[in-house]
């Protein structure tokens, strides 16, 4: 199993000694409570949307999950779709960060790269039963919900986008004339896809370093001079 990626996101940064906060002004203490407390309900809402979906999370249930009061959720939210969208947008950055810091991680080369973010996908940080529980009940309202559509194209795209950088440059680098790019950074998603489908459905069989050997498997028939397919291990070439 990867490492978690060693990220300074503003969401991820290490807590403050009590020394550190003893020293801060006011305004930055309340500011430092404010955000720890939003940060409470946002995981509160993911526990009761992986337990009880979007129907039954409300406000009340959210308040009474993180153990505060309604009046603290209201202050912070003026309402349950301002919540959810807070909810989406902060497991995107999330997400959009894990891989991101594996990805500068790995170096200058492309196949440790494209290890680093097979590696992010499965790892138990961003890749949980209960995470995937929530994406998949936005990604089922981003239809009718253009707030979440927009959340979710932008962080898919995005990842999207940095995988085709990465099969490209194998591509040229690796002087694989008849492999698409494109073909192979959608077929690498939509397996990665299918596995955490997979976790979601049938989570007593699911097999996170059998994930990463499926994964790694596909990269290495579609660039054998950059993968092995022996053990699903990745090397340069």
């Amino acid at each position: 199993m990867a490492e978690a990626p060693r990220v300074a996101a503003k969401r991820g940064r290490p807590p403050k000694s009590q020394s550190q906060l003893r020293t801060q002004r006011p305004g930055t203490q309340r500011a430092a409570a404010k955000e720890a407390t939003r940060l409470k309900l946002i995981e509160a809402t993911i526990d009761s949307i992986a337990r009880s979906g979007f129907a039954d999370t409300t406000l009340a249930k959210v308040s009474e999950g993180a153990g505060l009061s309604r009046g603290i959720v209201n202050f912070h939210f003026t309402s349950k779709d301002a919540l959810l969208v807070e909810t989406l947008t902060h497991l995107a950055d999330e997400y959009t960060g894990f891989w991101r810091a594996a990805v500068a991680e790995a170096g200058a080369d492309p196949a440790a790269r494209l290890t680093a973010i097979v590696d992010a996908e499965f790892h138990p940080t961003v890749c949980n039963r209960k995470k995937i529980a929530v994406w998949y009940a936005f990604w089922g309202e981003a239809r009718s919900r253009p707030t979440y559509l927009a959340v979710c194209e932008r962080q898919d795209s995005e990842h999207l986008e940095a995988i085709r950088a990465i099969c490209r440059e194998l591509v040229e680098t690796g002087g694989y004339a008849d492999i698409d790019a494109e073909d192979a950074a959608n077929g690498l998603m939509a397996l990665a896809d299918g596995l955490w489908l997979d976790q979601l459905l049938t989570p007593a069989h699911f097999d996170r370093a059998a994930a990463r050997r499926v994964c790694l498997l596909f990269l290495a028939g579609v660039f054998p001079r950059h993968f092995t397919a022996k053990r699903g291990a990745a090397s340069a070439a």
